[in-house]
């Protein structure tokens, strides 16, 4: 197969869809690789390490498009570059398709195949493909330091000659792959580390990283989706989730917010309310600040400094660390594609639960479970 790389134009956008190590893999196997001059440089992968290992660098972005079999990317191009993918040809990335349907629409009528790579099920078997896991264990790090670098205090406890300095406290919501690093990270940087989350499940991960878990009781026995993600909570017991963790946020000096469903806007965790009662100077950071926010305050891509709390809505924040993010989404997409090639060519078996779910549109048609069932 021909397989494209082309350069990434979505803003702020520094990964880069394959590695030249990677690509290099993929050559040997009989495959041919065109990247785009250029695409990772942003990550720090130069052009002479995709020749290096046998890729052929290119300006004609177009020819790339048009031309290759298999296309990588991380975003999804934008809707000009779509239009250039021939029929029968096969895009990967993130498509976010549920929020997406104009794209999913546009790519069923070019006859384009379609793989979403924030799709793949969470299952045992799909572990090394989840790029989404990936890329959440990277957010989840790179959240905790800019809260540190935020925050006026110091995280550990420092005892000097002028007196001893307590640890700052950290509240982290929502104990998924993200929650999780960002509790792991707060407290190697030697804070002390409350964590919540509806699903009590992840009770034991929080408290073997050194966190306390803050439990409510709520009125679902199952809060948890096939999937591995929260169900949204009924609103008596949103209500009792708001109290307790407006108790536990006039105490934390640093908020960490989590917390995402599928298809739908970010849960409101933290109200303007809790905002007012915290002390000056604490930090939240709202990882999900792309999807609404989990703060009622929380401003994509912006600081606010509200009552002297400042409130964090950072965006695309595993771009913000493009070299080990596009080692490992590249890694997952190298997985994902052993899967589906066979014997040189993509074999789009529907039997498997993997290539079901992660194909969006495949000769004209919509295959998705997920779409057929929205």
């Amino acid at each position: 197969m021909v397989i494209g790389i082309i350069k990434e134009t979505a803003q702020d956008e520094k990964r880069v869809a394959l590695i030249p190590a990677i690509a290099g893999k993929f050559i040997k196997d009989g495959h041919s690789i065109k990247v785009e001059k250029g695409a990772g440089l942003a990550s720090g992968f130069l052009d002479a390490y995709y020749t290096e290992n046998g890729a052929e660098i290119t300006t004609d972005r177009d020819g790339i498009l048009s031309e290759v079999d298999l296309l990588l990317c991380v975003q999804t191009p934008d809707e000009n570059d779509l239009k250039k993918i021939k029929k029968g040809g096969i895009i990967v990335c993130f498509l976010w398709a549920l929020q997406n349907s104009d794209t999913v629409d546009l790519l069923k009528a070019q006859g384009v195949t379609s793989l979403g790579m924030d799709a793949i099920p969470r299952i045992s078997r799909a572990q090394n493909m989840d790029a989404l896991s990936s890329m959440s264990n990277i957010a989840g790090y790179k959240s905790a330091l800019i809260a540190a670098d935020t925050l006026d205090k110091y995280l550990p406890m420092m005892m000097t000659a002028a007196g001893t300095i307590p640890p700052a406290k950290a509240l982290v919501l929502g104990a998924g792959v993200a929650g999780l690093q960002a509790i792991a990270t707060c407290k190697r940087l030697g804070a002390v580390v409350e964590a919540f989350d509806i699903r009590p499940a992840v009770k034991e991960q929080v408290e073997s990283l050194g966190a306390k878990f803050v439990e409510v009781p709520l009125e679902e026995a199952d809060t948890e989706t096939k999937g591995g993600y929260a169900k949204e909570l009924s609103k008596d017991s949103q209500e009792r989730q708001r109290q307790v963790i407006h108790e536990h946020a006039k105490k934390s000096d640093i908020i960490i917010t989590t917390a995402l469903i599928p298809g739908r806007p970010a849960p409101i965790l933290i109200t303007k309310e809790m905002v007012a009662d915290m002390q000056p100077g604490s930090v939240i950071v709202d990882l999900a600040a792309e999807n609404g926010g989990n703060c009622e305050l929380t401003e994509a891509g912006t600081t606010q400094n509200v009552n002297e709390v400042k409130v964090v809505g950072p965006v695309n924040l595993p771009s913000q660390l493009p070299h080990h993010a596009s080692q490992l989404y590249a890694k997952n997409v190298e997985n994902l594609l052993k899967l589906l090639i066979q014997e040189g060519k993509a074999d789009f078996n529907f039997e498997d639960e993997i290539i079901l779910n992660t194909t969006i549109t495949h000769e004209g048609e919509i295959i998705s479970p997920m779409l057929k069932s929205s």
